[in-house]
């Protein structure tokens, strides 16, 4: 039998209290393993697929940034607010407000896609929200923590 299916009576009144408090720890930390995960990939997907192309100035971002009318300066701009909020989903204290910075930054791609670009990969963006509120939310102390800091001076 599995240890769902056991039934209750074999087992001990110690086994019984301790099991559930030690899946659910287990449940924790597979979660906060999971959401670390979240985290590097989305800071490497940041970093790399998408501020790199913009920071060494690859013809694909000039010449969307070029048709946005933005120039390189645009580009360069969003480039480094992209590796920052990269970085910062990294630092634990930084990782809720640098998920919800990127989804700033996503909501204004949400509609450049739209506006200048009719639609194409307007959905990327949208999808990429989802985790970075996902991390924004579960986070949240740490954007608390942070501001109680900024309070004292520190």
């Amino acid at each position: 039998m599995s240890e769902n299916t056991a039934p209750a009576a074999s087992l001990s009144p110690t086994a019984t209290a301790g099991a559930a408090p030690t899946v659910g720890r287990r449940r924790v930390r597979y979660a906060r393993i999971a959401l670390r995960t979240l985290q590097v990939l989305l800071a490497l997907f940041y970093a790399l697929a998408s501020a790199l192309p913009k920071l060494i100035a690859h013809p694909t971002a000039t010449e969307s940034f070029d048709r946005m009318g933005w120039g390189s300066a645009g580009m360069y701009t969003i480039g480094l607010l992209e590796l920052a909020g990269a970085i910062a989903l990294l630092v634990p204290l930084l990782q809720s407000v640098a998920a919800t910075a990127l989804s700033a930054l996503m909501v204004g791609a949400f509609v450049v896609q739209m506006t200048v670009f009719d639609g194409q990969n307007a959905a990327t963006p949208l999808i990429l929200i989802v985790p970075l509120a996902v991390i924004a939310w579960t986070r949240r102390q740490h954007t608390a923590e942070l501001v109680t800091m900024l309070r004292r001076g520190v």
